[in-house]
């Protein structure tokens, strides 16, 4: 898969989340692939969970959108950052494994927030409290 494939990929999945057809947005994924958000917060194995996941037949509102999308296409792996929004909304970044064109194995961690995505990840999204580097850890 080149980076060109891996983002077409990935918009596809955003697609079919934004468009409640689970159809689409399970088709992204590996019969056999694993959906996790460590530690122990979200577990799902195969393609039928993650179309569960997706809303199944009756999806729930949702939207998804990629704001940076890196892809080593050589290790045929990739990440993106991203905006979720379902019953809250989520800022997160997902590890992805790829193999024939399709997603192995997703690995997310994301954090529920109001915030629009520029203020999340703006400087002035932190509560001001400066870094103190004068012990670092070891």
């Amino acid at each position: 898969m080149t980076s060109d494939e891996f983002e077409r990929l990935l918009e596809r999945i955003a697609q079919g989340w934004s468009a409640g057809d689970a159809d689409l947005a399970a088709a992204c994924f590996a019969p056999d692939a694993i959906y996790i958000e460590p530690p122990d917060r979200q577990r799902y194995v195969g393609r039928a969970a993650i179309w569960e996941l997706s809303g199944g037949e009756d999806p729930p509102p949702m939207s998804m959108t990629w704001h940076q999308v890196v892809f080593d296409e050589g290790r045929q792996l990739g990440a993106g950052e991203y905006t979720f929004r379902g019953r809250r909304q989520y800022h997160g970044l997902v590890i992805i494994e790829v193999h024939d064109g399709v997603i192995r194995r997703w690995r997310e961690y994301q954090y529920a927030s109001d915030l629009p995505w520029d203020e999340f990840v703006a400087d002035s999204a932190f509560d001001g409290a400066a870094l103190d580097d004068s012990d670092p850890a070891p």
